[in-house]
């Protein structure tokens, strides 16, 4: 038994069992108590490690190639998740923060370091450890709808900026470490350097799009390119004597617009975020020892203070340089101070990385451990406190800018104007032949030359001639018959149609593309297996390719006996408008009340909530809506809490898709999940093309 016992930490199948068991069970019970599910993984390894159960071994081959893959897929998932777009709106004055929140902690973290008599090659990489940023606490501001403010914009494209600064001078320190310093020997190490960035932001971009656009919809091929991509950057990073999360930083630039917000992204991410980025968390946790880790409280307490305080000082300063230059306000520049604090992804990677050329010791890893956890809880506590006094851009809610009558609601459906207002049905069982064919008839119909087109897809065979292919089409076309008496009670236009297609999802969206379709309605389908999560449901599939806004229903009653509606709204964006239009829609066709529900911090001043039942209530005015419209402002914490509380009243909610990942990769509950899984009425879930 004992002889087991020793030597389970070095045989990799139970430490793969193992690294399962915690990455499954630890981060949850962490965020229930409100700490970071990293944190939980951090501790799961001290747990397991040779100071705890000794389960696991940080030097055994298994580890050290989890961890190693867990390294390059944190910091390409950090490049894959910065927006491009977003950055260059607001290009200029990212970059003044950018500078400003890297060079003060640079600067800082060199006097730290030579304050507790590192040489100057280790005090500038401790001051390159301070000098980046992780977006932990981004959905806060995103749950908040704060994302368009521009001090929260500046913030995320002040990443770039830092990352990569960070990463090059983590580079420089390495390749003078590893041999005699000199002006020449510099130069070319940072010209191959320029040469190599080339390669693979155009380069690799280039190819990118390349293969992109000749695989067509091969999504599994797409997702192998963009693996062998990170892989061979970080190969090309070592082969130029460059730390590999260089590269791999770069790959996630570089094939930045090439996924977009694309289905192979969400594959890419979800295999990182689900397995190899939490055995990195973990190993970080096998390699702290206790004894250090004390001794930072004790004997390195003053370079442990230097280095926390020293980042927590400088990343203000930046911040209020950038107030003073830009003239943004307390809320802003808290705001900005709070998602520039958290220590995580670069962080860790190049503190280790640090650590096993020996560049700094092992009193350092332990400090900039305190520091990640310190940083990892401060910056979102502050962000949550600071970031609802936040006010999106004034374009946003001008009212003037957006549709202003029922008359012309279905052109919000669709950006370009069609004579024809046309939903396409996805019909699969009885259910979707009745009461989907039903709803989509009643918004048809509130216009003339109104139609649906009930299409049924039928999965293809290899042989045409194949039995369970005709029986499939005969079944097809008894749905759809079915749907056709529906739409005929209804008195609108139908369209039926029956394809067969290789893929459900693709033959949804391309009929409804070659249909011109104002709107896809499609039945709610629970889908929770492995498959599903790796490569999406057919609704989630829709929602990614579709050109045209998708209402997924699940309805537990006929649609004519829908009289109270409720819809929760975050802010007066445009995305969050069309909702309303949708919901006025149906209740104009169906006689209903529309409840609109937006719940705020509980701090809101009484004028901040005046001021936005204010703006509703002109827009309301601007398309002179004929539906009773309730607004109601509750200032609450919990808005899942709130919204399934007034769901109790009402026959049907609609809610809009929303996907979130935090910057370390571990996937988030947002509200619209909470509610889903709890909710007891029918639902709309309107997903639109801005997701994507």
């Amino acid at each position: 038994m004992q002889e087991f016992l020793n030597s389970i930490p070095h045989n990799p199948i139970i430490s793969f069992t193992i690294l399962l068991l915690v990455i499954l069970i630890i981060p949850p019970i962490f965020e229930k108590i409100k700490l970071p599910g990293l944190v939980g993984l951090l501790f799961a390894g001290v747990i397991l490690g040779h100071d705890g159960l000794n389960l696991l071994d940080s030097e055994s081959e298994t580890m050290k190639f989890l961890s190693d893959i867990g390294k390059i897929y944190l910091m390409f998932v950090a490049g894959l998740e910065i927006d491009l777009i977003e950055f260059k709106k607001t290009k200029n004055r990212s970059i003044t923060f950018g500078i400003a929140t890297f060079l003060i902690p640079l600067i800082t973290g060199i006097i730290v370091g030579r304050i507790s008599n590192f040489d100057w090659n280790a005090s500038v990489l401790i001051g390159s450890l301070l000098a980046s940023h992780t977006l932990l606490a981004y959905p806060i501001v995103n749950r908040l709808g704060v994302v368009k403010n521009e001090a929260v914009m500046i913030t995320i494209g002040a990443t770039i900026i830092t990352d990569v600064s960070a990463l090059l001078v983590l580079a420089i320190c390495v390749s003078i470490h590893g041999g005699d310093f000199s002006a020449s020997s510099l130069a070319l190490q940072l010209l191959s350097l320029a040469i190599y960035s080339g390669i693979v932001l155009f380069g690799f971009d280039w190819l990118g799009k390349e293969y992109f656009r000749r695989s067509g919809d091969e999504e599994s091929n797409q997702f192998i390119f963009v693996l062998l991509a990170v892989f061979l950057a970080s190969v090309g990073a070592e082969l130029i004597h460059v730390e590999k999360i260089v590269g791999a930083f770069l790959a996630g630039l570089a094939v930045n617009d090439v996924v977009g917000k694309s289905l192979v992204e969400e594959k890419v991410v979800f295999v990182g975020s689900t397995l190899f980025i939490p055995f990195f968390f973990v190993d970080m946790g096998l390699l702290l020892n206790m004894s250090g880790l004390i001794a930072s409280f004790t004997s390195y307490l003053l370079l442990t203070s230097l280095i926390v305080g020293g980042l927590i000082g400088s990343k203000f300063l930046a911040s209020f340089v950038t107030k003073t230059i830009y003239k943004y306000n307390w809320s802003e520049t808290l705001t900005m101070w709070s998602l520039s604090l958290p220590q995580v992804a670069a962080t860790l990677a190049a503190t280790l990385a640090g650590v096993e050329v020996g560049i700094i010791n092992e009193s350092v890893f332990n400090a900039v451990i305190v520091l990640m956890l310190v940083t990892s809880i401060l910056g979102p506590v502050i962000t949550a406190k600071f970031a609802p006094k936040l006010t999106i851009p004034q374009a946003n809610l001008e009212t003037n800018n957006l549709p202003i009558n029922l008359n012309n609601l279905d052109d919000n459906f669709n950006p370009q104007t069609n004579k024809i207002f046309n939903i396409v049905i996805s019909i699969y069982n009885a259910y979707a032949a009745t009461y989907l064919t039903e709803i989509a008839a009643l918004l048809a119909r509130h216009k003339a030359g109104g139609m649906i087109t009930p299409v049924a897809i039928t999965k293809a065979h290899l042989q045409m001639d194949d039995t369970q292919l005709e029986l499939s089409l005969k079944q097809s076309e008894r749905l759809l018959k079915k749907a056709v008496a529906v739409g005929e009670q209804f008195e609108v236009k139908v369209n039926p149609i029956v394809r067969i297609d290789d893929d459900l999802a693709n033959g949804i969206s391309r009929t409804a593309k070659e249909q011109n379709a104002n709107l896809i309605v499609m039945g709610w389908t629970s889908d929770k297996s492995i498959q599903a999560k790796l490569f999406g449901t057919i609704i989630d599939r829709v929602f990614w390719a579709s050109h045209c806004p998708v209402a997924v229903m699940r309805l537990l009653t006929e649609p004519i006996n829908i009289h109270r509606v409720l819809v929760p709204i975050k802010n007066l964006t445009p995305e969050t408008l069309e909702i309303v239009n949708f919901a006025l829609l149906f209740s104009y066709t169906n006689q209903a009340e529309v409840t609109l529900l937006h719940v705020c911090n509980s701090r809101t001043s009484a004028e901040d909530i005046n001021s936005f039942k204010a703006q509703i209530k002109n827009y309301l005015e601007k398309i002179a809506s004929p539906i009773s419209v309730i607004i109601k402002v509750i200032p609450y914490p919990d808005i899942a809490k709130v919204i399934l509380r007034k769901s109790k009243s009402h026959d049907l909610i609609i809610l809009r898709s929303v996907r979130r990942r935090t910057a370390g990769g571990l996937a988030i509950s947002d509200v619209t999940t909470q509610v889903i899984s709890a909710v007891s009425c029918s639902i709309v879930l309107f997903g639109d093309t801005s997701d994507q």
